[in-house]
């Protein structure tokens, strides 16, 4: 079945020419088909090319998706035009009175800043309150999963001393669960941060279970036990070059960068990537939405609680 997203959206040329089975507005309307309402909340900086990572993933599945982008209203955008905020995202004001089954939490490059220092976090923390009781499952990444743990359950986040910069392998801590359903033993994630949540701290909480860890990155993946919150610390979702496209950036600003490990052959930044995430990814996607939205949410959205 296709992803339904507005028309004229920047990742539409995109995704069809890879294959992906995209539907317009205008199509969609005249199918008497219920489709899933996910909403994403895009902090990243570089919106569109995080719009069509998602919506890539959102959309291999069999499931009818209807993507609805938010924004935050205590902050602007200075990466991405004005006109194209206003023609594809909605406030939370505009949707606080709706349901939604599923809700994606992007990452955000605000790591160093405290959580309360966040230019808005105040408004973060009205939609993660409000995602308890008008979602049936939400899906924090990166910061957004640090952000989620921190606001729903107090677990700090803790400054590396290094960055974690590169694509590592992580393994599975939980057999039968059914996000990791089809997953190897073994599998790639990429990651890209400054700072980390640590098992000790999650162990503490008797509401989370931590599904999946890595020993070069630390932990991977977080659920709550009702499986309405997932949290990935890593990115998945990236496309090929994200990795080499951040690297080449902080090198051209004169920053202090590793190269990310694990991602270009012989560690040699002139060779073309090695993608070796990407079946991954569409699992990951695919179970989410399956397994803990489509067969966990109600036909009629008023009835989430």
């Amino acid at each position: 079945m296709p992803i339904k997203i507005p028309d004229n959206l920047p990742a539409t040329e995109v995704l069809k020419n890879e294959n992906i089975f995209v539907m317009s507005e205008t199509r969609a309307v005249h199918q008497d088909i219920r489709p899933l309402r996910i909403a994403v909340l895009n902090l990243m900086p570089t919106k569109i090319a995080t719009e069509t990572q998602l919506v890539r993933l959102l959309g291999n599945t069999p499931l009818q998706v209807e993507i609805e982008f938010l924004k935050t209203k205590t902050y602007q955008s200075k990466n991405t035009s004005g006109q194209h905020m206003a023609a594809f995202y909605k406030t939370f004001n505009e949707v606080r009175h709706e349901k939604f089954d599923g809700l994606v939490i992007t990452g955000a490059p605000v790591e160093h800043m405290q959580f309360e220092d966040v230019e808005y976090w105040d408004e973060l923390e009205e939609i993660m309150q409000w995602s308890k009781y008008n979602v049936t499952s939400t899906f924090h990444i990166c910061w957004g999963a640090q952000a989620g743990l921190y606001y729903h359950f107090g677990i700090p986040k803790h400054e590396l001393q290094q960055k974690k910069f590169g694509v590592f392998k992580h393994q599975i801590n939980k057999k039968n669960i059914k996000l990791l359903r089809g997953f190897d033993d073994e599998f790639y994630v990429p990651h890209s941060r400054h700072t980390e949540i640590r098992r000790e701290d999650i162990e503490q909480v008797p509401e989370l279970e931590i599904l999946s860890e890595s020993d070069e990155s630390g932990v991977y993946l977080v659920a709550s036990k009702n499986r309405r919150m997932f949290f990935i610390t890593g990115h998945s979702e990236y496309d090929p070059l994200t990795l080499k496209e951040e690297y080449c950036r902080d090198v051209e600003r004169g920053l202090e960068i590793e190269v990310p490990q694990n991602y270009f052959p012989e560690d040699n930044p002139e060779n073309p990537p090695l993608v070796r995430w990407r079946g991954h990814a569409n699992l990951l996607f695919s179970n989410w939405l399956n397994y803990y939205v489509y067969q966990e949410t109600p036909f009629n959205l008023k009835e989430i609680r």
